[in-house]
């Protein structure tokens, strides 16, 4: 069923449910919501690629909620496994038990992760986040474990994201989200990343210009690095920019070569959301840890994992014989049984070979996009991608910040029925502007040619 024109009524507001009055006399929900200078609808059902508020009014998710959807909403068969599994054992923590449906799920998660990852092992967590804390830990316990104390540095790249927790956001290179909190965290070097439509290197060799950043901030912290941590494919700070054929072999050699763990943040482009279960099979590297989370358990669980290969599991192993590190929620039964359900509905029906069908579906449709005055870039790969916007073509100058321009397009959009993620930032850390899209792996041709339409009627108003 498709939809033209605006919301005809008014979203429903949680807050008129449920609300305290400020100071002021305003009544405010006492849900700690993302911002309290805006109000959000009350969702209450999913099907497919669609959403729909209280109100009755339709979206069609086409950034599959931060990238995390990709199986689709509203499948009943991951519902009946978490309920199955919640009557049978809700949860046993880690210290004292294992449970069936965690090691079934790693031994499944093994498999996906490739031939790379035989004999390796995974942790869960809860999320994304996490899971990079997670990785950090293990990263620094590997080099403990085989003889190399002085490696505790993380580096990471600029114009990254990598999570909300303090290590995490310490290696993130999104200013915005990092600025408040930079006197709490502990920093290490930031190194660039490929950004074909705005090259520092005009993209001339940039892949080996790229790399070398990495091996000279190894030579000057020498025997100090852990770990290098990177996106395979940029998620929603840069917007699924994707690198230079060359660059991440080239940066596996180089971590490989001085001792370093190479970690592969996988939470938005893994389980199928690039055309290949993770996106470094793209470039066919196998990193040392691959973090994963998002569309794992596909929204229905808050789920992630890092994934260890053989060689760092044995020198724990072999070693110590305990990773140092617990978090409550490790493997829980629910949890983990979501992410089976959900990975058992892609294999059955073929959700990564469909994705990787879609994928120049869905780039050719926002490839027209780049008629509009407004747009400077549309890049990604899979189901993920980016749309840049720019005040004028020719000299790619991006929008004022104060403007929002993306935000602007993201309300346009919403008022259409379409969901889309807006993004300031991706040129310096303050300006440039995009959205991210990142649709259900279910999506239609119809339907994806009905969402860049509406998109595009967005961008005109935006910039009415």
């Amino acid at each position: 069923m498709s939809r033209a024109g605006r919301l005809s009524n008014p979203p429903s507001i949680i807050a008129a449910l449920t609300s305290h009055q400020t100071s002021t006399g305003a009544r405010r929900s006492a849900l700690f919501a993302r911002s309290f200078k805006k109000s959000f609808p009350v969702a209450v059902r999913g099907e497919g690629v669609w959403l729909w508020d209280k109100s009755g009014n339709k979206y069609l998710d086409f950034s599959g909620s931060a990238a995390v959807n990709f199986i689709g909403h509203g499948v009943a068969g991951i519902a009946d496994a978490m309920a199955q599994q919640a009557r049978q054992l809700e949860f046993a923590h880690t210290s004292q038990f294992v449970s069936e449906a965690a090691e079934q799920f790693a031994q499944e998660v093994l498999e996906f992760a490739g031939d790379g990852f035989r004999g390796g092992a995974v942790y869960f967590t809860c999320g994304g986040s996490e899971a990079v804390e997670t990785a950090f830990k293990l990263a620094r316990q590997y080099q403990v474990e085989t003889g190399q104390p002085s490696r505790y540095q993380i580096i990471s790249r600029k114009q990254s994201y990598h999570g909300a927790t303090l290590a995490a956001l310490a290696a993130s290179g999104n200013v915005r989200r990092r600025e408040i909190y930079l006197p709490m965290v502990r920093e290490f070097d930031h190194v660039g990343i490929p950004y074909c439509y705005r090259c520092v290197y005009d993209c001339k060799n940039c892949a080996q210009a790229y790399a070398e950043e990495l091996e000279a901030a190894l030579r000057k912290n020498v025997n100090q690095v852990a770990a290098f941590i990177f996106e395979p494919v940029s998620g929603a700070t840069l917007g699924a920019a994707v690198p230079p054929e060359g660059y991440v072999q080239r940066v596996a050699e180089i971590s490989g070569r001085h001792g370093v763990l190479l970690i592969a943040d996988e939470v938005m482009t893994g389980f199928g959301r690039t055309g290949k279960n993770f996106a470094v099979e793209h470039w066919k590297v196998v990193p040392d840890i691959l973090v994963c989370a998002k569309g794992i358990a596909s929204g229905y669980a808050p789920l992630g994992a890092v994934i260890a290969s053989a060689r760092v599991v044995e020198a724990i192993a072999s070693g110590s014989g305990a990773f140092t590190h617990g978090l409550t929620y490790n493997a829980h039964p629910v949890s983990v049984s979501a992410g089976h359900a959900v990975l058992c509905r892609m294999r059955d029906q073929n959700l990564v070979l469909a994705c990787a069908s879609l994928g120049p579906v869905l780039g050719d449709n926002l490839s027209q996009l780049k008629t509009l005055s407004w747009v400077g870039d549309v890049r990604g790969l899979g189901l993920l991608w980016g749309v840049e916007f720019v005040a004028d073509q020719v000299s790619k100058r991006p929008f004022d910040n104060k403007q929002n321009f993306a935000g602007r397009v993201a309300k346009e959009a919403f008022d259409r029925g379409l969901l889309v993620y807006p993004i300031q930032g991706c040129v310096d850390g303050y300006s440039g502007e995009h959205v991210l899209i990142a649709p259900p792996a279910v999506i239609t041709q119809k339907e994806i040619s009905w969402a860049v339409e509406r998109l595009k009627e967005s961008i005109e108003a935006a910039a009415g």
